[in-house]
């Protein structure tokens, strides 16, 4: 947990982005560290987490982060949750909480209270196009006799 600290102060004392940084360990090595970089990035998805998560998995060469757990310098926003999720990282260790990067400007409520809401009521228009074409690529994938699981 102090290299995660250590590391979002790395990102804000470079100049490079915000407080936020993260390190993904397997049997008590780390595998990955990142901060975020979102400001030098232009890339609003380089939270701390999403990179570490990025270059655990190709350091590895996985999708899936099964066997390693990330130490995260703020509990993680919806996104990074999201991404913690699905490539099924074990546990979660973090230490600012989310109230607290609200309080100084890095609010997630807005999107906890977005996706509780119906698709028709979302301050973002979600708009469902081509329905039948896309289906296609699904139907191809479920009946693909190699595909790999997730």
């Amino acid at each position: 947990m102090r290299r995660a600290i250590a590391l979002s102060l790395r990102g804000i004392r470079e100049g490079r982005g915000f407080p936020f940084g993260a390190v993904v360990v397997r049997d008590g090595v780390v595998v990955a560290e990142a901060f975020n970089t979102v400001t030098s990035d232009n890339d609003p998805t380089a939270h701390a987490e999403m990179n570490a998560i990025r270059a655990a998995s190709t350091k590895l060469g996985t999708f899936t982060l099964e066997g390693c757990d990330i130490y995260t310098s703020c509990e993680p926003c919806p996104m990074c949750l999201a991404a913690i999720y699905w490539s099924r990282l074990d546990r979660i260790f973090y230490a600012n909480r989310h109230q607290d990067a609200g309080e100084i400007g890095f609010s997630d409520d807005h999107i906890y209270r977005e996706i509780d809401l119906p698709m028709e009521e979302r301050s973002i228009p979600m708009i469902r196009l081509l329905e039948d074409e896309a289906a296609v690529a699904f139907r191809e994938w479920d009946e693909k006799p190699d595909k790999l699981t997730y």
